[in-house]
């Protein structure tokens, strides 16, 4: 027998692992796709909370293996590495937000099917 599960409870907690960056970068956009991992029992929505926590990760570490040694650059050249690569960190942040934003309105359009981010490494 296959479980039923609430359509907008799966919208709202799908959404909410995803567009969890909003509230802060640091602490809830880990914690809350972390808690909601633990607490719900839907696959897909504990599906979309991993996906989640790995985009998360993913941006961590693009933005250290790049934002560093742009920041030294920037630093050594007294501010003209930085302005020179800055169309490199504006496509980050455009990638980043983007899909995170393309993220949760899938979650909210197809709210049966978990979304998976293009381009990532998965730990979990």
């Amino acid at each position: 027998m296959q479980a039923t599960y609430d359509s907008d409870k799966r919208k709202l907690l799908s959404s909410l692992s995803h567009g969890a960056i909003f509230f802060s970068t640091a602490l809830f956009s880990i914690g809350v796709p972390i808690v909601i991992n633990l607490l719900s029992d839907d696959p897909v929505v504990k599906s979309n909370a991993k996906e989640s926590i790995n985009f998360h990760f993913n941006v961590w570490f693009w933005a250290t293996v790049i934002g560093v040694p742009l920041g030294v650059l920037s630093w050594l050249t007294f501010g003209i590495g930085g302005i020179l690569f800055f169309p490199i960190v504006a496509l980050g942040f455009l990638l980043h937000w983007g899909l995170t934003i393309w993220a949760i309105l899938h979650c909210l359009s197809q709210p049966d099917e978990p979304f998976h981010y293009p381009f990532i490494f998965r730990i979990f």
